[in-house]
């Protein structure tokens, strides 16, 4: 019920986020909006990653209910990003993000396809599938981090 409730408020303040691109009041607001946003769907896709490392057990529905919530929040964080909230301390948002917002969103879509299929393979009930799902999301991540976030 809990996860229920939460996927629910995570899509709801989608919805009412969608417009907020435009709303921040500060930089600063940006950032730790995508920040936050990232740091949730980050603790969700561990606790998959425990699963998928044999650090904890499997479980089907628990899989499943996370691979959900990443989803959702994969979709959050991008409106996050607008000018003027580059950062240069390491782990930032580089410059480059505004200069190629093309590849940015292409990785950002390639992420979030990935998250897609991790979210099928968490409903065939097979580790073998999560963690051949689990492992193309997260090569997807390291790919737009690489590219695109201060090293």
């Amino acid at each position: 019920m809990k996860r229920l409730l939460l996927v629910t408020a995570a899509v709801a303040g989608l919805a009412a986020s969608l417009p907020a691109a435009a709303q921040f009041q500060k930089p600063e607001d940006a950032v730790k909006y995508r920040q936050s946003a990232m740091y949730v769907m980050a603790n969700h896709f561990g606790r998959i990653g425990a699963m998928v490392n044999g650090r904890a057990p499997y479980d089907a529905a628990a899989a499943a209910a996370n691979a959900e919530i990443v989803a959702t929040m994969s979709k959050l964080p991008f409106i996050g990003f607008v000018e003027g909230t580059a950062g240069t301390q390491k782990g930032s948002a580089a410059a480059k993000i505004w200069t190629n917002r093309s590849g940015f969103d292409a990785d950002a879509k390639t992420m979030q396809d990935a998250v897609a299929k991790l979210v099928a393979a968490s409903k065939t009930n097979s580790l073998d599938n999560l963690k051949g799902a689990f492992g193309d999301v997260g090569k997807a991540c390291k790919g737009c981090h690489d590219e695109f976030r201060n090293p």
